[in-house]
């Protein structure tokens, strides 16, 4: 068991889209040097005056790849302040030599399981515990002193590898939301659209057979029907197998859709109440974005119910344009907490995408919060065109 976990750690790669550079660090930058020049203007009993600072700003300076190159920081950093602990040793000076600002490689220790991958950790681990090694036996440090500093300087080591695990978590979270989405969009596609196109493919059958008494061209046009609503199927089938990877097992029914919403909005808990405007030819909408529509409004509504506080309204709008339908909803409370996406705007989200829409959800500009959505009345290469009458 642990010679797999400790496989698995080395072969763990490193989080993905790791910033190369943020604006706080260059910040961290200045503060580091700043910090360094002060020290060494204003400390009277520093030892090797040029060479501490030296080591100072380079130890600031390695923080600038502590995320793109962390075995590489931590190897130089710690490299260094072994080969000054030699010299100091060496040369035997009385007082111990570098300045307190050397202390930015906590930094690099908190960097290195952060964004490291697996092997950087452990070969990176091994470098720093050698390093804190070599200082407490050559500075003389007494035992329960050196066991104490050494669990000191490894917290920002823990702290980052409980910032990556919670981080790993929540896309791996994310991840799965947007999975479910994908299933269910495919369910819906499933459902609705082989329910109808099934029906469009038997109805053209039927008219084949009676079809000797009509003119010619009515053939044609039931033959025509029947390759379309064929092809339709196959094409759609294929879509489903692309989005999900298990076969489909829910009894055929049309999902719910902006037909429902005043249903849906009707008693929505009673503290709030909700405005629906509907604006535009809304009958004859596909079925993944007749749902779509649907799962919009009830998620954002139920998040302006859990989460807008003080909020007295929600306005809920559904316009079809020619090309396009835009879904707005607003509450006037105000929001608590952090305001990061929950799971649910994640779903709804990933959904939108998939149509070949956008969802954007933030903030109001005068109070509360607005979600609007943009979605194609039909996604050209999909193999599913929007008919009127369905």
């Amino acid at each position: 068991m642990l010679r797999d976990d400790l496989r698995t750690l080395w072969t763990e790669p490193r989080p993905p889209d790791a910033p190369a550079r943020v604006r706080r660090d260059r910040a961290l930058l200045a503060v580091g040097l700043g910090a360094a020049v002060l020290e060494a203007a204003l400390r009277e009993n520093v030892v090797w005056r040029p060479a501490a600072v030296v080591c100072a700003v380079w130890l600031c300076l390695l923080l600038l790849w502590r995320r793109t190159r962390p075995l590489a920081v931590v190897a130089l950093a710690f490299g260094s302040v072994a080969v000054l602990q030699v010299a100091s040793l060496v040369a035997a000076p009385r007082e111990p030599v570098g300045l307190y600002t050397a202390a930015v490689v906590l930094v690099l220790v908190y960097a290195l399981p952060r964004w490291g991958s697996g092997r950087e950790i452990v070969l990176g681990g091994a470098v720093i515990v050698a390093t804190c090694a070599l200082c407490a036996v050559t500075g003389g440090t007494p035992v329960v002193e050196a066991a104490v500093g050494f669990v000191f300087g490894l917290l920002p080591g823990a702290l980052g590898a409980a910032v990556r695990f919670r981080v790993t978590a929540r896309e791996r979270q994310l991840e799965q939301v947007r999975s479910r989405e994908r299933e269910r969009l495919a369910r819906e596609l499933h459902d609705t659209v082989a329910h109808h196109v099934s029906a469009m493919v038997i109805i053209a059958q039927a008219g084949r057979v009676v079809a000797g008494t009509d003119p010619s061209a009515a053939v044609e046009a039931l033959e025509g029907i029947e390759e379309e609503g064929a092809r339709t199927l196959e094409e759609m089938r294929a879509m489903v197998a692309a989005l999900r990877d298990r076969a489909v097992g829910a009894e055929l029914a049309p999902p719910a859709g902006v037909a429902d919403l005043e249903r849906l909005l009707r008693t929505p808990g009673g503290r709030l109440r909700v405005d629906l405007g509907l604006d535009g030819e809304l009958d004859a909408l596909p079925p993944a974005v007749d749902a779509a529509v649907y799962r919009i409004v009830q998620e954002s509504v139920t998040n302006a119910l859990r989460h807008a506080v003080d909020a007295t309204e929600v306005a809920v709008r559904v316009a079809a344009e020619r090309h396009t339908v835009r879904v707005s909803v607003r509450d006037d409370g105000r929001r608590t907490g952090r305001g990061r996406d929950g799971y649910g705007l994640t779903g709804l989200r990933e959904r939108a995408t998939l149509l070949g829409g956008t969802l954007r959800a933030g903030p109001d500009t005068d109070r509360g919060w607005r979600v609007e959505a943009e979605l194609p009345r039909a996604r050209s290469g999909s193999g599913v065109r929007a008919r009127p009458g369905r």
